[in-house]
């Protein structure tokens, strides 16, 4: 690795550490964008490529699932196989792309737990022969079970990690809304107080596990999973502030000690997006947003070629549709929508421009 930046590809260990100071002294954060098959992955890593930008790319059980094929039919396996096979894909395409690359599983919650544990099966083979995990980090949500089963569980498996340069991501308090089967519509409203974390968790779970490793931390703020109707969410991202503060001040640390993950990103207000990058959110997760904008132009596509969608030729004047229904035309329209939601999320995050990827011409150099 040269001072000046990093080998374009899926970043970890050290690498990971780089990117995310990176951002927190920057200013900025990465858009975390959840995938389901390559036309996604695709269109993220074309995104970061255009927009010079490093970018996140994540996996939740489902979308693991879905990317081996529903057709599996042990639905564990798929889980286990499908985020492999994606972290496969990633590795071989991203440094072709020319952007760094974190790679990261989402909400893996009590139930999944025996998930993360074969994705590290893998991940710990992977390592043996190249050096390198599949993953850069794994998430592990337990913020619907008690605390400290939360911190012993993420200690437990952190430990398991760091040995392959892993990071884990946490969560506490809840991220309102549902995903994948991880929480519930039910407990959306900004009166509720699980929606807003208590600034002396985040500092059990620094001193919990920052001895043993890296750990990323999803505090909640009143953030949501999904985009609702205005005055249903109510982010307070001073919670970041106090909980920053007094793992600072108890610790005697540097400014933003903790590094911050925002959840339930998409349809947030702009301002709250840019004052909680001030209090070291170097990640937000958008996968609502980035979900319509993926189908949005398909249904536009079928809408403008409708016939093509009914017959293989018209039947009343013989004209063949086979260029129209090719997948290949409507699936492009997918991926350039959900690029262009992308370059947005950039822009509002800061991070266009910024990618620390080396060019060729960087690594001759070097």
């Amino acid at each position: 690795m040269s001072k000046t930046g990093l080998k374009p590809g899926v970043v970890t260990g050290e690498e990971y550490l780089t990117l995310v100071k990176a951002c927190k002294d920057g200013g900025y954060a990465l858009p975390a964008v959840n995938v389901v098959g390559t036309n996604s992955v695709n269109a993220v890593l074309e995104a970061a490529q255009k927009n010079k930008s490093d970018v996140i790319i994540q996996l939740s059980n489902g979308g693991a699932e879905f990317y081996a094929g529903k057709g599996m039919e042990d639905g564990f396996t798929a889980k286990v196989l499908g985020a492999v096979a994606a972290a496969k894909h990633v590795h071989l395409l991203a440094e072709h792309y020319g952007v760094c690359v974190v790679l990261h599983t989402d909400h893996a919650n009590r139930a999944l737990i025996p998930w993360v544990e074969a994705m590290l099966d893998h991940g710990e083979q992977h390592f043996k022969e190249t050096g390198k995990p599949l993953f850069t980090s794994h998430m592990l949500d337990l913020s619907a079970d008690d605390i400290d089963f939360n911190l012993s569980e993420s200690a437990r498996l952190l430990k398991r990690m760091v040995p392959l340069g892993m990071s884990i991501e946490i969560e506490l308090g809840v991220t309102g809304g549902e995903e994948d089967g991880v929480g519930s519509d039910d407990d959306i409203g900004a009166d509720n107080p699980h929606l807003y974390t208590q600034p002396e968790d985040c500092l059990r779970a620094y001193e919990t596990l920052n001895p043993i490793g890296h750990f990323t931390l999803a505090a909640s703020f009143g953030n949501v999973h999904g985009v609702y109707k205005p005055g249903n969410v109510k982010l307070r991202p001073e919670i970041l502030k106090n909980s920053q503060e007094l793992v600072q001040k108890t610790h005697n640390t540097g400014k933003n000690p903790l590094d911050l993950v925002f959840h339930g990103g998409s349809g947030s207000e702009k301002e709250k997006i840019s004052e909680s990058l001030t209090y070291g959110v170097f990640k937000m997760n958008i996968d609502t947003d980035t979900q319509f904008a993926f189908a949005e132009p398909v249904g536009k596509y079928v809408e403008a070629n409708t016939k093509a969608f009914k017959y293989q030729v018209d039947p009343e004047d013989g004209t063949p549709y086979k260029k129209q229904y090719d997948p290949r035309k409507w699936l492009r329209e997918a991926e350039k929508g959900m690029a262009a939601r992308l370059d947005e999320a950039f822009a509002d995050l800061g991070a266009t421009g910024k990618s620390l990827a080396l060019k060729k011409t960087d690594e001759l150099a070097a």
